[in-house]
């Protein structure tokens, strides 16, 4: 399939894209090498070709959710400059 300058036009003014005038004949050239590859792929037979959602049909090793660490809040906010409740304070940034 192959584009014209003003398909490339359209397509650019659908998308909101602003391109220059001689910039249009790249375009023209680059999206309809994009389209010809499309229609190639398109015309394989896949028939029987069982899809793959991996390429190497790798499996994650998963761990159990479990806290691994005591909480240890107080000796974090005792070195703290200003705390309370349980709270960090910090300085006002916004007015």
């Amino acid at each position: 399939m192959s584009l014209d300058a003003d398909a490339v036009k359209k397509i650019a003014y659908l998308a909101r894209l602003k391109i220059d005038e001689a910039d249009v004949p790249g375009y023209v050239n680059n999206l309809s090498n994009i389209l010809d590859l499309v229609e190639q792929m398109n015309a394989v037979d896949t028939e029987g070709v069982v899809p793959m959602s991996h390429p190497m049909d790798a499996v994650q090793r998963l761990r159990e959710d479990v806290v691994t660490e005591t909480n240890q809040r107080e000796a974090f906010q005792a070195i703290a400059p200003k705390t309370e409740d349980g709270l960090y304070l910090v300085p006002q940034v916004i007015e």
